[in-house]
């Protein structure tokens, strides 16, 4: 079983910057494949990005590409992403996901945190 805690949300201007953390526990964190999801109100849970579990190979979705950059710390078993050029369209509660051994695009994925909210005013 493995549990997921993301922190680092919050409210910030259009044009700003955040950092989202994700700590993960409870399983050999390099095996799992992350990603960052996001579901803002009445829409679907849509993919952010992603990353293999040696975190060698980053995926994207094209919304936040060149914006966002996804990283992790498998000696701190954390993944990261960092949120650059927010614009309001970027909010929404933002989820971290770990799943086993490959990277999924879909909502597929093993375990899931809690979310943490992000808003960008305009």
């Amino acid at each position: 079983q493995v549990q997921l805690v993301e922190s680092g949300g919050g409210l910030v201007q259009a044009g700003g910057s955040l950092r989202l953390s994700c700590a993960a526990s409870g399983g050999t964190f390099s095996s799992y494949a992350m990603g960052w999801f996001r579901q803002a109100p009445g829409k679907e849970r849509e993919f952010v990005a992603a990353i293999s579990g040696p975190g060698r190979s980053t995926y994207y979705a094209d919304s936040v590409k060149g914006r966002f950059t996804i990283s992790r710390d498998n000696a701190k078993n954390t993944v990261y992403v960092q949120m650059n050029s927010l614009n309001p369209e970027d909010t929404a509660v933002y989820y971290c996901a770990a799943r086993y051994m490959a990277v999924s695009f879909t909502t597929d994925y093993n375990y899931w945190g809690q979310g943490t909210q992000v808003t960008v005013s305009s």
